[in-house]
């Protein structure tokens, strides 16, 4: 049922509502990591300054420089780290258009559904980034404590979020939160089975940029089909 998920979602990639979220969320995450450089620049500017003391060494002006340059460096490892979970909470944002396209092409039959609020997916999306962001840095932690284990580890962690997140999105669609946390229940471990085989291709450059999409569409597939099985 999963792949058969994916493979439908795999032949609407060319719909123009997709094209339209790719660009956003990526616009978005681009957007979201400069900004999020720039504030720690101003934050190194204004605790360190044009000049420091050193014990032993006295005033330094180099300090300043050295921390800018070391930071841009920091932000590119941890940007490549925290691309995955940004771009797929910014996705989520835009999941219901995602959902209604794949609706519109295979589930034509059913009633449209209103719109989500603007500030309410905002709202949301603040909240799973945060979730993910902040999972993802305890999971760090374990990547240093069993090395060996760290891309299970970021899979598993990962795709239980997102398996979790994005199911319960395209299911409150049609039934509701309460019966969306019903059916996730019931169905856990095939959310997080389809969850994780979402995750693995995010930690693959160029495809993880797709990879959100596709995985918004295959849940909106594995919802119909879960809640046609009860």
């Amino acid at each position: 049922m999963i792949f058969q998920a994916f493979l439908l979602a795999l032949r609407q990639i060319g719909d123009p509502k997709f094209r339209k979220v790719l660009f956003l969320g990526l616009g978005l995450t681009i957007g979201l990591l400069i900004g999020a450089y720039i504030v720690v620049l101003w934050l190194i500017n204004v605790l360190v300054g044009d000049q420091a003391t050193l014990p032993l060494i006295g005033e330094v002006t180099w300090l300043n420089d050295l921390l800018n340059v070391g930071s841009f460096f920091l932000m590119v490892l941890l940007s490549s780290f925290l691309m995955i979970p940004v771009a797929s909470a910014i996705t989520s944002m835009f999941l219901d258009e995602v959902a209604q396209a794949v609706e519109d092409k295979h589930y034509p039959g059913l009633p449209k559904v209103p719109a989500l609020p603007f500030w309410d997916g905002v709202r949301d999306t603040v909240n799973f980034m945060g979730v993910l962001i902040a999972a993802n840095i305890f999971a760090l932690i374990l990547y240093v404590l069993i090395p060996p284990a760290s891309a299970l580890i970021f899979w598993g962690l990962n795709g239980f979020l997102l398996g979790r997140e994005y199911f319960t999105l395209a299911a409150m669609r049609r039934i509701g939160q309460d019966g969306a946390k019903q059916l996730r229940s019931r169905h856990a471990g095939t959310i997080w089975v389809a969850g994780t085989l979402m995750a693995i291709p995010l930690s693959v450059p160029i495809l993880n940029l797709i990879i959100p999409i596709l995985g918004a569409a295959t849940f909106t597939h594995i919802f119909h089909r879960l809640q046609s099985h009860g």
